[in-house]
């Protein structure tokens, strides 16, 4: 027994509540369990509980022991002046709490949920209810997923929040850090957002109608331009990106982007050029994600390729077998995913406007699920991820509840947990 699950019992009810009696004997009825408090203070607010003849209204406390009211030093406490009950799961001692009786709530609590709860806490598998799952009702599975694709949405937002003030409210601002962010996956994530924030879009759309200045800025904040060259084109970006560096007091990047264990596609020289070509399409682009009017036009937003020279080059001086430097889907769909999607909710969310939120998460909706070691796991035991909604719900499923074992607050869990009583 945990107090967490004590107050899990608590806040559903998920004890015999006939036969309760105070610690002195007499009875009592709940009649409203009260309002689970996050903050400072009693664990649930504005209960209800008839004991005796009495109806009494105020705050519950739960402890696993009496004695623990003590240890926990609420007694000279004004915060717990107001409580009507102190309900706890084994009664240890009496005269702790005077004038505010006690229920005893370990005879009525049915064996078989501790038995469940503790099976899942012991569970060494990375999902506690593997076994069980995918038996939990389809309602609720639909119904939770639902919550946690907004779930992970949201605490996206919190963070664009941050760089929306770090950005002076610049939508536009944000909006290309993180899709920079994106382009540099996870390995070179950072120096790419570094670049990104070296080069605001006002400077980059001055120079939107040249591909050659567009590849100088990027690839040379990337510092990717500092070797000796031979061949024309890497020698025209080292001169043009000489020529801009006098002219825009442009702020040292102090990462490189790394090459190793990546394969050719991903290089930072093509994802760069790739970029370029992004911002040459012209317009901004975070006006034309929110001009899009349905989820093929974003699609459509992110389909370049990259200039002729990438063409027979993954990076500088060394050729290779013709091959377009097109932006695959399944990068596309990442962009989607991680940068237009939470953008677009984001600006929903802070500027109260519920169509782009709505917007936000039918453009989601129309991507492919994602595959990953976070999600086979899920899939191996039938828990279907039909798009890149479900994908993104079950990893903040992962991430925040199973991997901390918050099976109380998960509502499979407590479908499982609950089943039968």
């Amino acid at each position: 027994m945990t107090e967490r699950l004590l107050q899990y019992l608590w806040q559903y009810g998920y004890f015999n509540h006939s036969g309760l009696s105070t610690d002195t004997g007499e009875p009592v009825q709940i009649l409203a369990r009260g309002l689970w408090n996050h903050n400072e203070g009693p664990d649930f607010l504005d209960a209800r509980v008839r004991i005796g003849p009495a109806v009494l209204a105020g705050s519950v406390e739960l402890h696993l022991r009496t004695s623990d009211w003590d240890r926990h030093h609420h007694a000279g406490d004004p915060n717990y002046r107001n409580v009507i009950l102190h309900v706890v799961y084994r009664h240890d001692r009496a005269g702790v709490t005077p004038g505010v009786p006690v229920l005893e709530l370990e005879p009525h609590i049915p064996g078989i949920l501790l038995e469940r709860y503790a099976a899942l806490m012991e569970q060494g598998d990375a999902l506690a209810c593997a076994r069980d799952a995918a038996s939990a009702p389809p309602l609720v599975w639909t119904a939770w997923k639902d919550r946690l694709v907004v779930e992970r949405l949201l605490q996206k937002t919190k963070k664009i929040g941050a760089d929306l003030e770090a950005s002076h409210n610049n939508w536009e601002e944000v909006f290309w850090w993180l899709l920079a962010r994106q382009f540099g996956v996870r390995v070179n994530a950072e120096a790419f957002e570094e670049v990104a924030r070296s080069l605001p879009v006002s400077l980059l759309a001055r120079h939107r109608g040249s591909i050659h200045k567009l590849e100088a800025l990027l690839l040379g904040q990337a510092n990717l331009l500092h070797g000796h060259f031979t061949e024309d084109y890497p020698l025209l970006l080292q001169r043009e990106y000489r020529y801009l560096k006098g002219l825009y007091p442009l702020p040292p990047v102090h990462r490189a982007p790394h090459f190793l264990r990546m394969r050719p596609a991903a290089f930072p020289t093509v994802r760069l050029a790739q970029l370029a070509a992004l911002l040459q399409e012209g317009g901004s682009l975070f006006t034309r994600l929110l001009e899009a009017d349905n989820p093929s036009e974003v699609h459509r937003l992110f389909q370049v390729t990259a200039n002729d020279y990438w063409h027979y080059h993954y990076r500088f001086e060394e050729t290779s077998a013709f091959a377009p430097k097109k932006l695959g889907a399944a990068m596309i769909d990442t962009l989607l995913i991680n940068v237009a999607v939470p953008v677009l909710f984001a600006y929903g969310h802070f500027t109260g406007d519920p169509k782009r939120k709505d917007a936000a998460l039918n453009l989601l909706r129309s991507v492919g699920p994602e595959d990953n070691s976070v999600l086979r796991p899920f899939r191996s035991i039938g828990v279907a991820t039909e798009g890149a909604a479900d994908s993104q719900a079950l990893i903040q499923l992962f991430k925040e509840y199973c991997s901390r074992k918050r099976c109380l607050e998960c509502a499979v869990g407590n479908a499982l947990l609950k089943r039968g009583l």
